[in-house]
């Protein structure tokens, strides 16, 4: 049974550092979560402010690293914590990005929904790394409206299911 449990950054991006694909660890944090399976950490969310200046509006946060040892449904489970924490913090809104190969289906299972392309491929300005850090891909961008004011509904990305069966963004 997976049990949502309150994690450290130090912990967090250990497991980061371990386990995601094709992300470091972050510098900062608002709260990261993690998911027990049999006594196991096998998942965390690590939620911060928006990366995007122009989205850190003081009412909402972002799922920065999401990352799992590949178990099912715990992406889901994650984003799911991560929502609930937000909205239980006051915030409004959650967004987070996917590379536009991922199909997303862990984020739509938890009432997420496509805000469409978001991003280029690399950093550029004044405040680009020295060295590329993320995959030069676009960028997918999700959200979920945490207070009772609803949006309009539909999806930008809508696309079909890619070579791996759906895998969730998470997994390994």
């Amino acid at each position: 049974m997976m049990r949502l449990v309150p994690v450290t950054l130090r912990d967090a991006n250990a497991f980061v550092a371990a386990h995601h694909r094709h992300h470091k660890p972050v510098t900062g944090h608002k709260f990261s979560v993690g998911c027990l399976l049999d006594g196991r950490l096998v998942g965390v969310a690590i939620v911060g402010r928006p990366v995007s200046r122009y989205l850190d509006d003081g009412m909402t946060l972002e799922v920065n690293r999401l990352c799992t040892t590949g178990e099912k449904n715990v992406c889901s489970f994650l984003y799911s914590a991560a929502a609930r924490a937000t909205k239980a913090l006051g915030y409004v809104r959650i967004i987070t990005y996917i590379l536009d190969s991922e199909p997303g289906t862990s984020l739509r299972a938890s009432g997420w929904s496509c805000a469409g392309l978001a991003g280029g491929k690399c950093w550029t300005g004044q405040r680009r790394p020295d060295e590329q850090k993320y995959p030069a891909q676009m960028k997918m961008r999700y959200e979920k409206q945490l207070n009772n004011e609803r949006r309009a509904s539909y999806s930008l990305c809508t696309r079909p299911q890619g070579p791996d069966g759906g895998k969730d963004e998470g997994d390994v």
